[in-house]
């Protein structure tokens, strides 16, 4: 008998989230800076990718354990804390939905950027990162918001418009930045509003290759624009969403450099003291 396919799974598998993550390297060290993370701190990294914010933890001083659904961007994650020949840090594969392997109260600090938002059973993941934080503990996380003008809103805007509807039952990831859903999905975990503070902050993709390139990783290597591209090209519009993600990336980027990119994108940050 074989194992249903975990979508999510299959989702961030799919590409290879490393070669965006090269972009976002500065932002994840400035957004750790911001944290106050100290020696000895116990720092879980849900969603973690390949540590953009897990290895910077780490530099730190904290114990760091970075979590996430892909087994290649967990993979590439323990290749590169062995580059730094950090020994404080580890990574291994899990899902935000369920952290059964974690006992609870464990860490001092549950960070979760633009990572657990994209599990489904959003309740069950609020609940989950109550459990494993310790009394005194914090939980941030990093949403993209729906409807905003910067960029990854916009592109995953863009590419629902040619994917096909989504199945019955399925809540947007993009609900994770509407301030209303994440009061009421921490609330049923237990955590009174008054323990949870929101403010926009800015992630800024840093690229040494020119917009149209930083396109190309995107199509190439992010799981939902590449499904986005595939169901474009059976229904012959492939060109028509190249042409809009172009012009969108275009537009976007702030750099005065010829043939670099620096595209600042807004995202909801949120704070749970547990």
């Amino acid at each position: 008998m074989t194992t249903p396919v975990n979508p999510n799974k299959a989702l961030w598998e799919k590409g290879d989230f490393t070669r965006l993550a090269e972009t976002m390297r500065e932002s994840g060290a400035d957004l750790i800076g911001k944290l106050a993370i100290t020696k000895g701190l116990d720092v879980l990294d849900l969603g973690c990718g390949d540590g953009t914010t897990a290895i910077p933890a780490a530099r730190s001083g904290a114990r760091v354990l970075g979590v996430d659904i892909a087994r290649n961007l967990v993979e590439a994650g323990n290749k590169r804390a062995q580059r730094e020949g950090l020994t404080n840090i580890t990574f291994q594969e899990g899902d935000a939905t369920n952290l059964s392997e974690l006992k609870d109260q464990s860490f001092d600090l549950v960070v979760s950027i633009f990572g657990a938002m994209f599990a489904p059973k959003p309740f069950d993941v609020a609940s989950e990162m109550v459990r494993v934080t310790r009394p005194g503990g914090r939980i941030v996380m990093g949403n993209w918001i729906p409807s905003d003008p910067t960029l990854v809103a916009q592109i995953l805007r863009i590419s629902s418009a040619y994917t096909p509807a989504p199945p019955e039952g399925f809540i947007s990831p993009m609900l994770w930045g509407v301030e209303s859903q994440v009061l009421e999905r921490f609330g049923q975990a237990g955590i009174p509003q008054g323990n949870i503070s929101f403010e926009r902050d800015t992630y800024t993709f840093n690229a040494p290759f020119p917009p149209a390139e930083f396109l190309d990783r995107f199509r190439n290597y992010y799981g939902p624009t590449m499904n986005a591209f595939e169901a474009a090209e059976k229904n012959g519009k492939a060109e028509d969403l190249k042409r809009e993600l172009v012009d969108l990336f275009a537009s976007q980027n702030k750099s005065t450099t010829p043939d670099t990119t620096s595209i600042p994108a807004t995202y909801l940050r949120v704070t749970v003291n547990r």
